[in-house]
């Protein structure tokens, strides 16, 4: 048996009711599928889907995805939507982030969550992913997504 020790970080979430559900994620490099897709789906307004195939997860802020991972992939990895000029900077410090894969590789970056990316700076990613995208929304979505 392997033990993993890491740090834990709490995250809450309040659901359409007012309940609020506090999620565990590690704080460590080597992320898995299942905690990544949990840290996602906390986000307000996140849904998930699978329009291309039941193989690859579509994350979704409102109607807009802001996150693409194979199910299940070990390493985990994620395309996530990023600035140009950040992405350039993320590819030229880490080998582990390259050109979004089968998207437009001057807005999108793949991430393989293979323990040479701090956690820290993933969960950054995904958040910056996630604010692309709400900001680009229609209005009408954005003040949905203000009300949630």
């Amino acid at each position: 048996m392997q033990v993993h020790r890491c740090q834990l970080s709490v995250y809450s979430k309040i659901d359409d009711s007012g309940t609020e559900t506090r999620l565990k994620m590690r704080q460590e490099a080597n992320m898995t599928y299942d905690e990544l897709r949990v840290y996602c789906l906390a986000k307000a307004g996140a849904s998930e889907g699978f329009p291309f195939g039941d193989d690859t997860a579509v994350l979704k802020v409102m109607s807009k995805m802001f996150a693409l991972m194979p199910v299940g992939a070990a390493p985990a990895r994620m395309n996530l939507k990023c600035d140009p000029n950040w992405a350039l900077v993320l590819r030229a410090t880490y080998t582990a982030i390259t050109p979004g894969y089968h998207m437009n590789k001057a807005h999108w970056n793949t991430v393989i969550v293979d323990g040479s990316v701090p956690a820290d700076l993933v969960y950054e990613m995904i958040d910056h992913s996630y604010k692309l995208v709400a900001q680009s929304l229609p209005r009408a979505e954005r003040e949905k997504l203000g009300a949630l």
